[in-house]
């Protein structure tokens, strides 16, 4: 069974930090560009970053560069996300997906985790 699994959200202070993990199983994940999307409560989805399959090609949406890292494990099928100096708009359910690394091929159909929630309070 094809799976992705989300982990590490919380609930921080605006400029704390999180560290999210996405665990792929049933697929070679290797092969694979990869991508974190979130979706805000009443709000549509937005693309945040995405990876190549082998991890030189990084991507962000401009809402989070230069405060959000991803990299990607390929030895350990995980892919991760670094959250540093969040802010209050930040707060959503994020999502790994599988099969892009930039803005436009994104899509809500692509394959996804449940997601894992990110909470920043003032």
């Amino acid at each position: 069974e094809e799976r992705l699994v989300e982990s590490g959200g919380g609930m921080v202070q605006a400029g704390e930090s999180l560290r999210l993990s996405c665990v792929a199983s049933g697929f070679p994940f290797r092969d694979y560009p990869m991508s974190w999307a979130r979706q805000a409560p009443g709000k549509g989805w937005e693309w945040i970053s995405g990876i190549s399959y082998g991890g030189r090609g990084v991507h962000y949406a401009d809402s989070v560069k230069g405060r959000f890292n991803i990299s990607r494990d390929n030895a350990k099928n995980t892919l991760f996300l670094q959250l540093n100096n969040l802010k209050t708009e930040d707060t959503a359910m994020y999502y790994c997906a599988r099969g892009c690394s930039k803005d436009d091929c994104w899509s809500e159909s692509l394959f996804k985790g449940q997601g894992t929630q990110v909470t920043v309070s003032s």
